[in-house]
């Protein structure tokens, strides 16, 4: 009787039930998980060879431009032609075209910008396309508009009685009016754009003057990078984007994507492209795909810029890059033939677009810094038959996050803060990417992003100034939360069972995902 043990039946059941999980587990361990995880690990490697490759190429490429000042927008003559255009008094007929939907906080900057641009007054129109849904605050536009008007500024307020097309459909039927028909170049400009004075004076030049160009585009430059750290990691993936692969793009074949706004079209090209179409979310770059197609050239102007505001609330910014990560890869799988078929641009320009372009950018870059970062490496913890490349694993990405994070020097200090947020990020991208491959739910959701203009630089009352509340369900994200939970499990087991320290690295990926879980990232904004 001394040997009878008595235990609780739950504490029993608990136990069975453990140990069963147990012993499943070290069943399918080696005959199953680890030759998928072996297979997984060598894919990732090759997408990040893939990516490691296309950023060695990008880098030496834009060295070379800064080394020998080849900037390609450099070669023209710009002040000679400015003069020439001041001399003989021929001035082209511009159109300004600003889509807005309910654009509350920043109309007024928009329109006020556009309005102030330096241009003879008879060869400019301004084009507002007003899709809002709030009638109050078309009144509001409206009356803008009309301030302008008796000013001297030809001002055209366009709405409709739908918003078919979104963004697509306002452009396309804004240039449709009769009044657009003597305009040979049409510039856009998002509502919370504000452009410089001399913006025209540094652009239509460069169309006047060589007939091959179809899109002169212009830098973004951030009113609110240093609102909060959110801002700041967006500053720093935005600017190599603008300082390394729209650069690259100008520089080698004149192939980059149109941003879509703070960009000149000859409208010529756009009609020559089809127009606009609104198929997929990302309108800029199908057109710009379809006019390269067509063998119309583009430029990228690096050193002129264009005030704009990024997304300073998570839900906006994830919003954002949904419609930037599932438009492109839609767009892959509908001109992928047409593109591969093409015949009137050369043979490194289809692969540039095809594969660089589109394959590598928009769809391995989002797969391998989720997949293998925050999926494989994490599992072969857990999978000790699985070997991984400790190079490979390391110092590719290392190398990688160093060519993607040099071109905003301020912020390098916060590198490891945006590695851990990227990320993050990179699971919405990955989904919204595969979501665009197979064109499932979601594919042409279109959310505009909001703005919040001069609204958090205001002062507000006692009352309004306090952390306002917010409800529970609009600030977690159980997807995040999740993953989090899992790499925390890799984490301790690494710790505990592991001979290597990436539990490191595991434990401070995982607080980045309870981070933003728990909807502690970007601004608050008062109620």
């Amino acid at each position: 009787m001394r040997h009878i043990v008595f235990r609780d039946p739950d504490v029993n059941e608990i136990y069975d039930a453990t140990r069963s999980l147990s012993n499943l587990w070290e069943s399918i361990r080696v005959p199953i998980i680890a030759p998928i995880l072996r297979v997984a690990v060598y894919i990732c490697i090759v997408m990040s060879a893939m990516l490691f490759i296309e950023r060695v190429y990008m880098a030496i490429v834009i060295t070379f431009v800064h080394f020998f000042g080849k900037k390609r927008y450099t070669k023209y003559q710009l002040d000679s032609i400015k003069e020439d255009l001041d001399r003989n008094k021929n001035y082209p007929t511009v159109l300004v075209q600003i889509p807005m939907f309910n654009e509350k906080e920043v109309y007024k900057l928009s329109i006020g910008a556009v309005c102030g641009l330096s241009w003879p007054s008879d060869r400019l129109i301004v084009q507002v396309l007003d899709d809002s849904t709030n009638e109050a605050l078309r009144a509001m536009v409206e009356l803008e508009c009309r301030k302008w008007i008796k000013k001297g500024v030809n001002v055209k307020y366009e709405t409709r009685n739908n918003r078919n097309g979104y963004k697509a459909g306002a452009l396309r039927d804004g240039l449709k009016k009769d009044y657009v028909e003597d305009c040979n170049f049409v510039v856009i400009f998002d509502a919370d754009f504000q452009p410089q004075e001399d913006f025209l004076w540094r652009t239509i030049p460069y169309l006047l003057e060589n007939p091959e160009l179809g899109l002169v585009q212009a830098r973004w430059k951030f009113v609110n990078a240093d609102e909060c750290m959110m801002t700041r990691l967006q500053q720093m993936s935005l600017d190599y984007h603008f300082s390394v692969e729209q650069e690259v793009g100008s520089s080698t074949c004149s192939f980059f994507g149109f941003n879509g706004t703070a960009g000149v079209w000859r409208i010529r090209a756009i009609n020559d492209a089809g127009g606009w179409k609104d198929r997929t979310t990302v309108e800029d770059m199908d057109l710009a795909v379809r006019a390269g197609l067509k063998g119309w050239k583009f430029l990228f102007v690096g050193d002129l810029e264009v005030k704009n505001e990024l997304p300073s609330t998570f839900k906006a910014y994830r919003y954002q890059q949904h419609r930037w990560s599932c438009g492109p890869a839609n767009l892959f799988r509908k001109m992928f033939v047409e593109i591969l078929t093409c015949e009137r641009v050369s043979l490194y320009k289809k692969w540039h677009v095809i594969y660089a372009f589109f394959f590598v950018r928009k769809i391995i870059a989002h797969w391998v810094t989720f997949f293998f970062y925050c999926v494989v490496i994490p599992a072969t913890i857990l999978v000790p038959e699985v070997h991984l490349p400790r190079p490979l694993a390391i110092y590719l990405p290392a190398c990688i996050t160093i060519l993607n994070a040099i071109t905003t020097i301020r912020s390098l200090p916060l590198l490891v803060f945006w590695i851990l947020f990227e990320n993050v990020m990179s699971l919405h991208r990955s989904k919204a990417a595969i979501i665009g491959l197979v064109e499932a739910n979601r594919v042409n959701e279109w959310i505009v992003t909001e703005k919040l203009g001069n609204m958090m630089k205001q002062k507000f009352s006692a009352n309004t100034a306090r952390r306002p509340r917010s409800r529970i369900r609009e600030r977690i994200y159980i997807l995040e939360l999740v993953i989090g939970m899992c790499l925390l499990h890799c984490a301790v087991y690494n710790m505990f069972y592991g001979n290597n320290h990436f539990y490191i690295y595991l434990l401070l990926q995982a607080v980045a995902f309870f981070v933003v879980g728990l909807g502690c990232v970007g601004t608050v904004v008062p109620n």
